[in-house]
Formats: structure tokens, C-alpha cells, sequence
């Protein structure tokens, strides 16, 4: 696997959510330290979109509703901690929070039209929240935890939103949960929902300020409502929160992450095979990118892309434990990165070429010119042009 891509200059966003529809990705809301008043009010949320298709990397803004637009009042406020899944065309906006407010209303992105719904929904609506995981199986989206902003307390609840019918449920699970947690991730494989990771208390569902981090991975078989802890082997992750998660060739990745325990950012990739329940430590090629949490990973093909969160900026000895946007010592990110997870033997030939900075006078044009895109692309320490 190789770090192909390092582009500047893309939406500054940390706890932003993101999906991928085709060959595009969009990205939804986040915080900024740069924009702190935006996230007092309720001004509509911004939306990126990265098309994987073109020559160079770049994001386009959508324009937000006018405030005499019917489109505003559908449109979810401006929002960081909530997740996003795409089923169909459509991608679906649940939870998150501001300053201010947190919200458990549905929102639903159309990526044909790029306007905003807000569906009616039955059943049992969960209470609001931040800092939980979504994803899709069969025609739900099932969430899992998160942090309760009614009641100020850790969740390990499962709620299960039938997307055709626009109908909630209350799953009961059966089986020992995993523990209460926010800033934890959840992937689905077949009928599976893996959960990894994430902070929870000594005193959880309340706080008390004694956080710690449990590292188990754990799955609910939505077919039983089953929960099941297997038995793992192998390279075991620290546990940490604010992590990414993806899923590639139906194994499981960890990206990054950040452990208040040990003080430590990390910018490390793990790898878990959920076949013989194995965890390996990932090795990659190219320039890594920095010690972070909070940001977005997305597949799309045999690319990851990498975009966004949050790092220290002098030592990494910093931090008070706290998941505060205002946290004075972090750096939030405006970069973007790609991971070729399957490289070609052309892709790997040009690497080659570019980092050892190989005379190519002699090679086709057509060649010269994709060199010159991936370097265009590529982070080279010594900026050097071919």
C-alpha cells in the first residue's frame, strides 16, 4: 500500500462525516477553530464534494440556501460530531451538535440534485446525540452509542431506521454490550455491525472524568440482534477514540486516533480480518500522514482518501484529556491524502521514477504526462519538478 497524493488547500473540518456516491465523495459539516462562530448559531451546513475522477484533486463547495429559500428550512445547521451513510444516491445526516444545541432530526442529501430533505419518520426516534457510529445493512441504517446530550451520558443503545419505510426501531440486542462509548467507530460487514474502540467512563453511563479507552472489537449480528466478543489473535490496536474506520477487499482498517491516557496522537494502520479474527499491523510506503483523530477515511475503488482532523502542534505531552473544539495547542487540517491500497505495476514504475528523480526524456508522451499529474499530486520533500 502506498501514500500516493498529499493536496493542500481542502475544507479545514475536524468530527466532520463524509460519504462516497459513485465515483465522488462528499463531506458534510465539522468544526474549524478558524470559523468558532459559526457553531453558536444555525447557519446552514457546508458540503464538499471530491470527484476521485479528475486529473487533480480539488473539492468543490456547494452553494448553501439562501435564507429565502424553501431549502433552508430543510437544511440541517451547520454541525460537527453527526454521521452520514448513502444509500442509493441519497445520502442520510443524522445527529451532531453545535455549540449550542444537539439534534436527532433526519436529514437527506440528494446527490443528483444536491438539495436537502427532511423525511417524516415513525417509531422510536433516539434522543439526540454526538459522537455515535452509522452504517448501513440490508435497507437500515443502524446506529450504535454516542454521547446523550439530554441527559449528559455515555449510550450503548442500538437503533435501527428502516430507509424505505422511514420507520425507527429500538433494537433490543441480546448478549453483553459493548461498553458505553462516543468517538467509536462502527462498520458493517454482511449482517454485522463491528464496533471498535472509542471513550467511555469508570462511571459510565455518567462521568466522572476517569475516562479510559477499551481496545475489544466486538459485533452485533443484526439477523440474532446478537452481540458477540470473538476471540482475537494477532497485533491488537491500543484503544483510542476519534479513530477511522474502512473496509477494503471485506477486512477491516484502523487509521489514527487519539488515547488521553498515554497522551498520544497516532498516525498508525491496523488491519483486521474478521474470517480467522486477526489483527495485523499495516506497512506502508510514501509519506505518512501526521499523528491525528477526527478525521474522515473513505474508499472508493482501491483508494482511500484521507482528509481532514486534528494534531498537536509542539508536544504531543499537551493535552488535558478533553474532546473541547477549543483546545489552543491542535492544528486543525486542511489537507488531503490518498492510499493506493492495490498500486499497479505502472503506479509503483512512476513512484519509482518520481521519488529517486530518474531522467524520463526518453519514455511516451502519453507516460511523461501521467508522471507529471501524480507529481502534481504527490507531497515531495525537496518540491523537486520533473
Amino acid at each position: 500500500m502506498h501514500w500516493i497524493a498529499h493536496i493542500e488547500s481542502g475544507p479545514r473540518r475536524v468530527n466532520h462525516a463524509a460519504a462516497a456516491v459513485g465515483e465522488r465523495i462528499y463531506t458534510f459539516g465539522g468544526y474549524s477553530s478558524m470559523e468558532a462562530n459559526a457553531y453558536r448559531s444555525k447557519l446552514p451546513i457546508d458540503v464538499h464534494v471530491l470527484n476521485t475522477e479528475k486529473i487533480y484533486l480539488d473539492w468543490l463547495e456547494i452553494d448553501k440556501p439562501k435564507r429565502s429559500s424553501p431549502q433552508y428550512s430543510v437544511t440541517p445547521f451547520q454541525r460537527y460530531g453527526h454521521t452520514a451513510v448513502a444509500y442509493g444516491k441519497k445520502i442520510y445526516v443524522w445527529g451532531g451538535r453545535n455549540d449550542q444545541i444537539a439534534c436527532n432530526r433526519l436529514f437527506c442529501f440528494d446527490t443528483d440534485t444536491f438539495l436537502w430533505s427532511s423525511p417524516s419518520t415513525t417509531g422510536i426516534v433516539p434522543y439526540s446525540r454526538d459522537g455515535h457510529s452509522a452504517c448501513i445493512i440490508g435497507t437500515c441504517m443502524y446506529i450504535f452509542g454516542g454521547y446523550e446530550e439530554e441527559f449528559e451520558r455515555f449510550s450503548q443503545e442500538v437503533y435501527a431506521l428502516d430507509l424505505e419505510t422511514m420507520h425507527w426501531t429500538y433494537v433490543v440486542t441480546k448478549g453483553e454490550s459493548p461498553p458505553y462509548t462516543d468517538f467509536h467507530t462502527g462498520t458493517a460487514i454482511g449482517n454485522r455491525m463491528y464496533v471498535f474502540g472509542g471513550r467511555s467512563d469508570r462511571a459510565a453511563p455518567d462521568t466522572s472524568e476517569h475516562d479510559y479507552y477499551p481496545n475489544e472489537i466486538m459485533y452485533l449480528d443484526t439477523d440474532t440482534c446478537m452481540w458477540v466478543s470473538p476471540v482475537v489473535s494477532g497485533n491488537v490496536p491500543l484503544g483510542r477514540r476519534s479513530h477511522s474506520a474502512f473496509l477494503y477487499n471485506n477486512e477491516l482498517y484502523i487509521f489514527g486516533g487519539y488515547n488521553a491516557l498515554v497522551n498520544q496522537h497516532f498516525n498508525d494502520l491496523y488491519k483486521f480480518n474478521p474470517f480467522n479474527c486477526t489483527w495485523s499491523i499495516v506497512q506502508t510506503v510514501g509519506i505518512c500522514p501526521k499523528e491525528r483523530r477526527r478525521q474522515v477515511c473513505i474508499v472508493v475503488q482501491n483508494k482511500m482518501y484521507l482528509f481532514g482532523g486534528t494534531s498537536p502542534i509542539r508536544d504531543p505531552v499537551y493535552d488535558d484529556g478533553s474532546d473541547s473544539p477549543d483546545d489552543h495547542e491542535l492544528m486543525d487540517h486542511d489537507d488531503l491524502h490518498v492510499l493506493d491500497l492495490d498500486p499497479t505495476l505502472k503506479t509503483l514504475c512512476m513512484l519509482c521514477v518520481i521519488n529517486n528523480h530518474i531522467s524520463h526524456s526518453c519514455l511516451p508522451k502519453d507516460l511523461i504526462q501521467d508522471l507529471n499529474i501524480l507529481q502534481a499530486n504527490l507531497w515531495i520533500i525537496d518540491q523537486m519538478t520533473l
